[in-house]
């Protein structure tokens, strides 16, 4: 399966598809937590066109058809990733890792990665924590979500 799935910077006219799969993938997450008022669900066309311009925007294609994405950009050594989303009908196929590891090497020159996601995302967390990222802090938004932070430093 991972053979037949494409890795490749996504242009200006994938960001729309990206997003309406963003909104479709993050409901989930709003569901876990029972919180709605998350911002991958609040962003708009504009948002993600300003955000192209400033990060490194990937996505993974199956027979043309955009079915994943991430986003990253690097400040003072340390890449922040965010937004990975795999659509449900291709999850647990090793298309995180793929993106993941392709966003990683996009920034290799780093020597520090940091991302986030909501305590109640099991499935995230196992992933990102067999990535080698550990928890450095967490950030209470209000009674229904705390956020994770974890980080991967270079050997």
């Amino acid at each position: 399966m991972n053979k037949q799935i494409e890795i490749s910077l996504a242009n200006q006219d994938d960001l729309e598809t990206i997003l309406q799969l963003q909104k479709d993938c993050y409901i989930s997450e709003a569901e876990i937590h029972d919180y709605y008022d998350i911002p991958p669900l609040n962003e708009d066309l504009k948002s993600i066109e300003n955000n192209f311009a400033k990060m490194t925007i990937l996505k993974g294609q199956f027979d043309g058809e955009i079915i994943a994405s991430v986003r990253g950009y690097s400040k003072n050594g340390t890449c922040y990733i965010g937004r990975l989303i795999v659509s449900k009908d291709f999850q647990n196929r090793g298309i995180g890792r793929m993106l993941m590891d392709s966003i990683e090497a996009k920034y290799m020159d780093c020597d520090r990665f940091e991302l986030f996601t909501g305590f109640k995302s099991q499935k995230s967390l196992y992933l990102y924590n067999k990535l080698g990222y550990r928890e450095y802090k967490q950030q209470e938004i209000n009674d229904k979500l705390t956020l994770i932070y974890l980080e991967k430093r270079k050997q």
